[in-house]
């Protein structure tokens, strides 16, 4: 396989026998290359698996279609190996970034985020988390202390999906790029089935640019940003797209991600109450963590420990210890 990659990918692609390695050495696998392994370590993790009842956009949303961060995640990384393989860089390092980049979110989407980015002593980041994830929280019995042991091209793409650093391979400049292209055009794709905006609403020129139908502008983007990025030596948009991207984000902050539908201010402080709530329980004393947080808790601090506790909630998970600790029976 790492022969294969020498001889099929372009040269700009970040090769596995290039890598810069992991944290702590260990034998090659007979059959992955390093970027594989990482892939299916990051799958079998259960932060992966919570990321199926956590939050996207809408809170507690009635239906079986609206995406949550696993369907988010999934897509993010469709889109992105489509950028990858046609440009002809490494697919199974930018799918191993795409996969693990959002493991590190809050439950109850950006507002839980938020709640924290406040209370916690020196905020709240979810690609920080994310790295810290795979860093330290994800350990096993073969790895103790190690965490997922991922290369460091895969935790440099998770930390620098988001943020002011741009990732230093150009398959982590693709998922941060699809990160984008996903999440404005299926939130369109959920608001418009909500009811919380209409077709009439988008702005017309991201329509007239992009296409009306979701697939179309999913293809759009995608095809602008192969053909503007091939043979450079980073990820681009051409300016046209990017500006109107920028437009079409703009509108869905002030029309959807702030629209009073959406973030009701009676929801939202009951999203308060139960990060600030269990947050605040977990902290004050460290023997109601779980066992495996108690070291952590020990030797980063309790505060550290009970944000990773529960940013790693699922939104379920969350009201049901906030029902179990602080809910009288009888209320019930």
């Amino acid at each position: 396989m790492e022969k294969r990659e020498l001889e099929v990918l372009d040269h700009k692609a970040c090769r596995s026998l290039d890598s810069r390695g992991r944290q702590y050495p260990e034998e090659k696998d007979l059959v992955r290359t390093d970027f594989q392994r990482d892939r299916d370590r990051i799958i079998h993790s259960k932060a992966f698996r919570r990321l199926m009842h956590k939050t996207q956009v809408f809170l507690a949303p009635e239906g079986d279609h609206f995406r949550t961060r696993l369907t988010h995640t999934l897509e993010v990384s469709q889109i992105a190996r489509s950028i990858a393989r046609a440009l002809n860089y490494n697919e199974d390092l930018t799918e191993a970034i795409a996969l693990g980049h959002d493991l590190g979110h809050t439950p109850f989407g950006h507002n839980g985020e938020d709640v924290l980015n406040r209370i916690h002593p020196g905020g709240f980041r979810h690609n920080v988390q994310s790295l810290r994830v795979v860093d330290v929280l994800e350990d096993n019995l073969h790895r103790q202390g190690q965490g997922m042991n991922l290369t460091y091209e895969v935790r440099d793409g998770i930390v620098n999906h988001t943020g002011p650093d741009t990732p230093f391979t150009l398959e982590g400049q693709i998922v941060h790029l699809a990160d984008r292209i996903a999440y404005i055009n299926h939130d369109i794709d959920d608001a418009l089935r909500s009811g919380v905006i209409s077709f009439d609403d988008l702005p017309r020129s991201s329509i007239e640019l992009f296409g009306r139908s979701h697939r179309n502008r999913i293809n759009a983007l995608v095809m602008d940003a192969i053909e503007y990025s091939d043979g450079k030596d980073t990820i681009l948009q051409s300016p046209d797209f990017r500006e109107e991207m920028d437009n079409l984000r703009r509108f869905m902050f002030e029309r959807v991600y702030q629209s009073p539908i959406v973030k009701r201010d009676e929801d939202l402080q009951k999203v308060e109450t139960v990060i600030e709530t269990l947050y605040g329980y977990y902290s004050k004393d460290i023997s109601r963590l779980p066992e495996d947080l108690r070291s952590i808790a020990e030797r980063d601090g309790a505060g550290e420990a009970a944000k990773d506790y529960v940013a790693g909630m699922t939104d379920r998970f969350a009201l049901a210890k906030f029902d179990e600790l602080f809910v009288p029976i009888g209320w019930k």
